[in-house]
């Protein structure tokens, strides 16, 4: 079941927005006089984008359609649409909680996980937008092979990542990967693909976890479901 308050989907649309931007605001300075540009070429900050455009547009659509239809009922650009950048956004939290949080408590330095910008980008946000699918996006609308393509947007970033980097460009600390599991230097070849693969396989799992609570959503609900 959804909730059919476009009052409730707006205005919770509204604040999710507000809080997403402060955390990218937060988490590249945007705020100060020196803002950090090159967290922009990051997966967490790109894919935060991703949902602050996505609900902006999700609330801009209920209130069009509140307009022409009336407050009861429920608004989305795409039901599809919508599960794709929550599999994106789920992907930044994922990560960052069973991948690299671990691996930064045994480096050095001065970095501490888990702070309010931390959270706000690689927490706050995936739960923001888990929440408004469960809630506020009609069920049964996804197709078998959706998980497949969610893997794109992901894949997509892999791309501009290492495209970056054998053009010569350089992220935070004059680093040559992003993240240290695309670390081609201390990994090699083999052991990047590695990562990959089994991250792969673990965003695919995680997209079909998805699209079977929609189905099972679905079935509650009583909504419409596609042959495919």
């Amino acid at each position: 079941m959804i909730v059919s308050s476009r009052i409730l989907a707006f205005g919770y649309r509204a604040v999710a927005a507000l809080v997403i931007m402060i955390g990218i605001a937060r988490v590249s300075g945007l705020w100060t006089a020196n803002p950090s540009w090159s967290s922009f070429l990051y997966y967490t900050v790109l894919s935060n984008v991703l949902c602050l455009g996505w609900m902006v547009a999700s609330a801009i659509v209920t209130l069009r359609d509140a307009q022409r239809e009336g407050w009861s009922g429920a608004s989305t650009p795409s039901a599809r649409g919508a599960a794709a950048v929550m599999e994106a956004i789920t992907v930044t939290m994922l990560i960052y909680l069973f991948v690299l949080t671990p691996a930064l408590f045994t480096q050095p330095g001065a970095y501490q996980p888990f702070t309010l910008t931390d959270n706000l980008v690689h927490i706050i946000t995936p739960i923001l937008v888990i929440v408004d699918w469960l809630l506020f996006v009609p069920k049964g609308l996804l197709r078998r092979y959706d998980p497949l393509l969610w893997a794109l947007i992901p894949y997509a970033y892999l791309v501009f990542a290492f495209g970056c980097s054998a053009l010569g460009g350089r992220f935070a600390g004059g680093t040559r990967a992003p993240y240290p599991f695309m670390n081609v230097a201390t990994n090699g070849v083999g052991g990047v693909a590695l990562w990959i693969v089994g991250l792969t396989v673990a965003l695919i799992a995680v997209g079909y976890a998805f699209f079977g609570l929609d189905r099972l959503l679905a079935r509650t609900g009583r909504e419409p479901r596609p042959a495919g």
